[in-house]
């Protein structure tokens, strides 16, 4: 699941340090969601640790806490699709399923010369070649070799076992194979964000909703920038969804950028001080010290690291 959308050299920290955290299903299923998240912290797309954690706690439902060797099993499990159910089916219970990351795709779409191969004819291709004997390996074998030598850009073809094999060789259009879909333009939107930090180091701060971008983490309130707004208005309107008002206009930040999959945010932190701290409708005072004990996303952070200590007084 780590391996969904990041490579390996990123992964294996965290892999070994979610194993000491979560050693197995058991221990997983009994954990917070919380804690769950702080672990996975720095990995992204967090809706992969939401879903694991979920995972962990259907399989002692419904399975005994064993987790399912059947394919239709696995991906009936929360964060589990053809690739990942294929994976864990055959490296970890030998049964003959493919497994079709973007490595192996691009192998496959090679070896045959196939320009934009869907997924399901992946599949089928994919399912047609499976050693019936030694499934895991064949699989972890042509991920490895479209990591390690049918690259992207300039695959090292003289090397490659499946040379003679390969349609596109032949075709002249390894480069070509598979065809690169055109990308969209990632549309951008600003963020007011509020730090309210009290005059003991405390820091309001906000959960996010459970589901969707960044789901579960906790963050500084924010607020989108509306048109013409500036970033001071969108973090007062943030603080006082938050149930604070502030009396001032704050003072701007340095702005913290941050690019998602889909989507380009620039965060525009404003630090109000309060006198003290307010009774909030939404979130929670946490002290600035303790804010490594939450789950909060690699931007906001970057807000915190950048604040200063608060001195007497406030405004």
């Amino acid at each position: 699941v780590m391996l969904q959308q990041t490579r390996v050299e990123t992964v294996t920290p965290y892999y070994r340090r979610w194993l000491d955290r979560f050693p197995d299903l058991g221990a997983l299923a009994d954990a917070e969601l919380d804690d769950v998240l702080t672990v996975w912290q720095g990995l992204g797309y967090y809706a992969r640790a939401r879903n694991l954690h979920r995972a962990a706690r259907l399989v002692r439902e419904r399975h005994r806490g064993e987790l399912p060797r059947d394919v239709a099993a696995l991906r009936a499990l929360p964060g589990v699709g053809s690739y990942t159910a294929g994976a864990v089916a055959s490296i970890a219970f030998g049964v003959p399923a493919p497994a079709v990351d973007g490595n192996a795709r691009r192998v496959l779409a090679r070896l045959f010369d196939l320009e934009q191969p869907s997924t399901a004819v992946l599949s089928r291709l994919a399912a047609g070649l499976v050693d019936p004997d030694r499934p895991g390996e064949f699989n972890q074998a042509l991920m490895e070799l479209g990591a390690m030598i049918c690259a992207p850009r300039d695959p090292e073809c003289g090397v490659c076992p499946l040379r003679e094999l390969c349609a596109a060789r032949a075709a002249g259009t390894v480069e070509q194979r598979p065809g690169r879909r055109p990308k969209s333009r990632s549309p951008e939107i600003e963020v007011g964000v509020a730090v309210l930090l009290a005059p003991d180091c405390h820091v309001l701060v906000v959960r996010r909703p459970p589901t969707g971008l960044l789901g579960g983490l906790w963050e500084f309130p924010g607020e989108p920038l509306r048109n013409h707004e500036t970033a001071r208005s969108a973090a007062a309107r943030a603080a006082i969804r938050a149930g604070v008002k502030v009396r001032s206009a704050g003072r701007a930040l340095s702005p913290v950028p941050h690019a998602f999959s889909h989507l380009k945010t620039i965060y525009r932190p404003v630090l109000f001080r309060p006198r003290s701290r307010p009774p909030a409708t939404q979130g929670r005072w946490v002290r600035l010290d303790r804010l490594d004990a939450l789950p909060l996303p690699v931007a906001q952070r970057k807000i915190a690291a950048a604040l200063p200590l608060p001195s007497s007084g406030g405004d």
